[in-house]
C-alpha cells in the first residue's frame, strides 16, 4: 500500500464528505490535487502552510484514488503526486488534525511517522 498526503482546511474536508468527493483549492485553477509523500509533506507545509491553523492531513491510500495519479517535478528535480481529477472520499484512510508547533513550523504526526518506520 503506497500513502500519499495533501493538506487542506478542515471546513473543505467537512464539506467533501457530504459531497463524496473533494476537489481542494486547485482542481479548476491548475487541473490537479496537490500531494505529497511522507517525507515530502513537512517541507511543502512549513514552505506553503506557515503558521497556519485549522488544518488537516489527508492520508490517502493511491491505490483506491480513482483519479490519475502523476508523479511530476516542481521543486529541485523532486517528483511530487498530483492527481488529475477529483478525489473519492473512500481512498482517504485517515484525517489526522495538523497543527503547526509554537514556533509557526511543521512536524510529521506520530501516526505517519510511526507507519513510515515500518516501511
Amino acid at each position: 500500500m503506497s500513502i500519499i498526503l495533501h493538506i487542506t482546511k478542515r471546513e473543505q474536508w467537512e464539506e467533501a464528505k457530504s459531497t463524496k468527493k473533494y476537489c481542494g483549492d486547485t482542481l479548476e485553477s491548475e487541473g490537479f490535487i496537490h500531494c505529497s509523500t511522507p517525507a515530502q509533506v513537512i517541507k511543502v507545509a512549513n514552505r506553503f502552510f506557515p503558521s497556519q491553523t485549522g488544518l488537516v492531513l489527508l492520508c490517502l491510500e493511491s491505490e483506491a484514488v480513482e483519479a490519475e495519479i502523476r508523479y511530476e517535478g516542481f521543486d529541485e528535480g523532486e517528483c511530487f503526486p498530483h492527481i488529475y481529477g477529483a478525489l473519492n472520499i473512500n481512498a482517504v484512510l485517515q484525517v489526522l488534525d495538523f497543527p503547526p508547533g509554537e514556533d509557526g513550523c511543521f512536524e510529521l504526526p506520530p501516526e505517519i511517522a510511526d507507519g513510515a518506520d515500518k516501511a
